[in-house]
């Protein structure tokens, strides 16, 4: 039987197949990024001044954008500094998952061939008691809902 209500958006988790299970490296303030667009080219036809026709070319998705807490000693950060400083991109598949109040998943995407193209770090200051953000930026092929 199906839950009435919507499911909340706060509670999920972030898998990478192949680099880390470790709490720390599943949990994120935030994910943004499963979008898509559908690119389309205009075509005129003889004639017809009144519209041109859309017609759907190729699918475009945007970067995945994951926000958490800082974390030291992470085999996500590893990867991701051994792209970014060596440049040896070795890209991997990735799931996000929506849970349930039973931590079970409601919604699955799996994002496919995912490699980080920016590391971020929030502004340091001494005058806020904020958490130090980290915001990783992954570009990837495509997802796949489950």
């Amino acid at each position: 039987m199906s839950d009435p209500y919507p499911p909340v958006s706060f509670h999920f988790k972030v898998e990478f197949n192949g680099i880390s299970s470790q709490d720390k490296d599943v949990q994120f303030q935030s994910v943004s990024g499963l979008s898509v667009d559908i690119e389309t080219e205009e075509f005129a036809e003889g004639g017809e001044n009144r519209f041109k026709h859309k017609l759907p070319v190729r699918s475009k998705f945007p970067n995945l954008i994951l926000k958490r807490g800082m974390v030291t000693n992470s085999e996500l950060i590893k990867w991701c500094q051994s792209a970014i400083e060596n440049f040896q991109f070795e890209p991997v598949d990735l799931t996000v998952k929506l849970l349930n109040e039973k931590h079970e998943p409601l919604v699955t995407w799996n994002v496919v061939h995912a490699y980080p193209v920016k590391w971020d770090i929030a502004e340091l200051n001494a005058e806020e008691s904020k958490v130090t953000i980290e915001t990783i930026e992954l570009a990837y092929n495509y997802f796949r809902l489950v």
